[in-house]
């Protein structure tokens, strides 16, 4: 895949097929556009999706926009899925204050659009002006086919990145995995915390995610984690230990069941399955490994469990 980003002269040579969104959490909704995508790469058009590389409400409003998936993490889903180009445009003044017409012309000039694949909810340009009947009624003049998806719904409700946001926000894992279609996930490098679950023959694994990653609430879940391309099971707490002393930052703490390798600055990705127990502080380190080896005894009897991973988490 080729990456173009931190430019807004962005440019391709061959002929394509492009969607255009936020992308965040790539659910499924989102898949549907996706094996459109590739219906246009059987009749011989490159695949592009276009995004911006902020979340285009923080740049308007200046309010924290935390996401489902980072750039980095974006960038991975889209590789594996084979998509040929990702353009990550930089949300500038020029491009959010640009009218919805001069956004569709420089779009479809410059990436060679041939078909644009959309949802019916899709918007675009200043004040959100453009839909996809503005698109449709540029199409004969700028030579592309537009392809406009209804939403996939759940629960009487749009699958979209708002409704996966709430459950996860609730600590619904299971709820926000299926609309997702996958298991939501943390990915990042394996740095040195205090090593107090060394001391007490509980090692882990920590991780500290950019601010604008969304975790789920301050809790212990029961995970998997992917090193190397390796599965392995684990448990995990996102929080700030409130049992260590002093102040320490959000992170991801990983057990990782029948594991003892030294992983430091290492890539990994933490899938979260089910959620345990909240956060808590206790009163000793002796109440907290108790109660950790509590929480490794649920997660072997999780993973014990025959129906521990529905079709769609294969």
């Amino acid at each position: 895949m080729k990456y173009i980003r931190g430019t807004t002269d962005f440019y391709i040579g061959e002929e394509t097929v492009l969607s255009l969104g936020k992308f965040d959490g790539i659910h499924r909704g989102h898949e549907r556009l996706l094996e459109r995508l590739a219906f246009g790469k059987e009749a011989g058009l490159a695949s592009v999706i276009f995004t911006f590389d902020i979340p285009p409400r923080k740049s308007v409003s200046g309010a924290e926009a935390k996401v489902l998936t980072t750039n980095e993490e974006k960038m991975h889903i889209f590789e594996g899925i084979g998509i040929d180009y990702l353009v990550e445009c930089p949300f500038t003044t020029e491009i959010r204050c640009m009218e919805p017409e001069e956004f569709i012309e420089r779009i479809a000039r410059r990436l060679h659009v041939k078909r644009f694949v959309v949802g019916e909810d899709f918007r675009f340009g200043h004040l959100r002006r453009g839909d996809y009947r503005m698109l449709e009624a540029f199409s004969g003049c700028l030579g592309y086919e537009v392809d406009v998806m209804e939403k996939l719904r759940e629960d009487e409700r749009d699958i979209s990145s708002t409704f996966v946001r709430e459950e996860i926000e609730k600590g619904r894992i299971e709820k926000a995995n299926r609309l997702l279609g996958y298991r939501y996930f943390v990915t990042g490098v394996v740095a040195h915390g205090n090593q107090i679950g060394r001391t007490i023959g509980i090692p882990t694994i920590n991780q500290f995610p950019p601010r604008e990653k969304l975790l789920p609430p301050n809790g212990v879940y029961v995970t998997e984690v992917y090193i190397d391309d390796r599965k392995y099971r684990g448990v995990t707490n996102v929080g700030c230990k409130p049992t260590i002393a002093g102040e320490n930052p959000v992170g991801v703490e990983t057990h990782l069941l029948d594991f003892k390798e030294d992983i430091y600055d290492k890539v990994v990705t933490v899938e979260f399955l089910s959620f345990i127990r909240g956060e808590q502080k206790f009163a000793s380190i002796d109440a907290l490994k108790e109660q950790m080896q509590n929480d490794i005894a649920y997660g072997r009897t999780y993973f014990s469990r025959s129906d521990l991973a529905p079709e769609y988490l294969e």
